[in-house]
């Protein structure tokens, strides 16, 4: 069971939080680690057709925590502003909540190329699709999404796009 915001007020939209999933370029998998001890590890990421995608090496911790118990989290920071003023920081995050599988087939083929867009997109498509197709030394990890949240800072209700005063 996912547990309720606490401020609801700062909660973002379903589609607030996946503009942030789209527009991020790291996130951090959360997952339960060696002798159960959290582990949580800074990734690229690309989020595709629903889902989060991420390389990793083809064994470590990361894999072993997965293959072990696949319930893990993944958390994007969208927007990071000190005021320090006020105290505080003005920001947008995301959290989301789901399954860790290795992608295979043809979804495998596809995730790598929406990771190689999304982050060589100034290379050549060919070489793009060559070293998609040809990387062996990776797999991908494919997250489905049971729940996402998203949260803004109270300074910013409102005035992000699809809010109500935008």
């Amino acid at each position: 069971m996912i547990r309720p915001m606490r401020r609801i007020n700062q909660a973002l939209t379903s589609e607030q939080s996946q503009m942030i999933l789209d527009q991020g370029s790291y996130g951090v998998l959360a997952c339960l680690g060696d002798d159960d001890y959290p582990y949580a590890v800074p990734l690229n990421y690309v989020y595709f057709e629903g889902k989060l995608y991420m390389h990793s090496a083809k064994e470590g911790h990361k894999l072993a925590s997965i293959s072990k118990h696949n319930k893990v989290s993944f958390t994007v920071v969208g927007n990071d502003t000190v005021v320090s003023e006020k105290y505080t920081t003005v920001f947008t995050s995301v959290i989301a909540f789901g399954r860790a599988s290795l992608a295979t087939g043809e979804e495998h083929k596809k995730a790598f190329l929406a990771l190689n867009d999304k982050y060589c997109a100034d290379r050549p498509d060919k070489e793009r699709m060559e070293a998609a197709l040809n990387c062996n030394r990776a797999v991908i990890i494919a997250i489905e999404i049971e729940h996402l949240t998203g949260k803004q800072a109270k300074e910013l209700i409102g005035a992000l796009p699809g809010s109500d005063k935008s």
